[in-house]
């Protein structure tokens, strides 16, 4: 972990963006994300989410600082890998994320899905975190109303043990977003499904 990090470790729940996006800049080889919640409350997402469901393309430019970043990284032949946990119907926000999942995988992500009845099933934890280089965590933090508030550092060996476990069990069984997409989604959402994937949407 980097000196300014080291020091960060010691604080509480960090809440400036900058630090947060030092994360995925310096870090040397491995990043990885599990994904929770059915909902996520991030500033920069509440117009275009609310344009994906009035049933419009809002476009990608709300998303393009994130491509641009892990297409610098994983160009440089780091690795950026997630697992997300959604319910069958996903939420609204879910939906959202799965139709703009191709867009983070041509920037070099590899974002895999899981159900969450097989979460459960395999024992995964309640709370979204990433783990960096397999040495610390970036724990997530939110408020009551989804918003996201901050991380908190933890590069406590065994807290990383766990968290590392747990992502080899997720990654076991979660489907590549091809299959998920082919094998789940649609079923998923037969009933009652009002959202999608609107004509030309992410094109």
């Amino acid at each position: 972990m980097n000196t300014h990090l080291k020091e960060a470790a010691a604080t509480e729940v960090i809440s400036d963006p900058e630090a947060f996006e030092r994360l995925f800049s310096d870090f040397a080889s491995t990043a990885y994300r599990l994904e929770v919640r059915t909902a996520y409350g991030v500033a920069s997402e509440d117009v275009p989410f609310q344009r994906y469901l009035a049933g419009e393309d809002p476009g990608i430019q709300w998303l393009q600082p994130w491509l641009d970043l892990m297409s610098e990284q994983t160009g440089r032949g780091k690795r950026v890998s997630r697992v997300r946990v959604v319910d069958s119907p996903p939420s609204d926000y879910l939906r959202w994320e799965i139709v703009n999942t191709p867009h983070n995988l041509r920037a070099g992500e590899d974002i895999r899905y899981l159900t969450r009845s097989r979460a459960r099933k395999i024992g995964l934890p309640r709370h979204d975190y990433w783990v960096f280089d397999e040495e610390f965590l970036a724990l997530l933090e939110f408020g009551a109303d989804d918003r996201f508030l901050g991380f908190r550092l933890v590069a406590d060996a065994t807290a990383v043990a766990a968290h590392l476990e747990w992502q080899k069990r997720a990654w076991r069984h979660a489907l590549p977003y091809a299959r998920y997409v082919a094998e789940e989604f649609a079923d998923g959402c037969a009933d009652g499904f009002t959202g999608g994937f609107p004509e030309g949407y992410g094109a």
